[in-house]
C-alpha cells in the first residue's frame, strides 16, 4: 500500500507541474520552438557521405597534429625547466 501512496504522491506533483507548466504557456512555447527548429534544420544542406568522410580525415589529422605539437612543447618544456633547477 505504501508504494501506491508515493505513486499518488508523484502522478499529483507531475500533474501539478504539467497544469501549471500549461498555464503560463510553456507548454505552447516549448512547441513553437520543435516546430521553428524543425523548419530551420530543414532548410539546413547536409553534406553528402564522401565529404562528411573527408571531412571526418582532415579533423582527425589536426587532432593528431596538434596533440603531436602540444606533447613535443610540453616534453622539452619539461626537460627546459628540469635542467634550469637541477643546477
Amino acid at each position: 500500500m505504501n508504494e501506491y501512496i508515493k505513486l499518488a504522491i508523484w502522478v499529483a506533483v507531475i500533474g501539478a507541474a504539467f497544469a501549471f507548466s500549461w498555464r503560463k504557456g510553456y507548454i505552447t512555447a516549448l512547441s513553437i520552438y520543435v516546430q521553428e527548429t524543425r523548419e530551420e534544420l530543414r532548410k539546413c544542406s547536409w553534406p553528402s557521405t564522401d565529404e562528411l568522410k573527408g571531412s571526418t580525415g582532415v579533423v582527425l589529422v589536426a587532432i593528431a597534429l596538434l596533440g603531436g605539437y602540444t606533447l613535443g612543447v610540453d616534453l622539452f618544456l619539461t626537460f627546459f625547466v628540469k635542467a634550469i633547477t637541477a643546477s
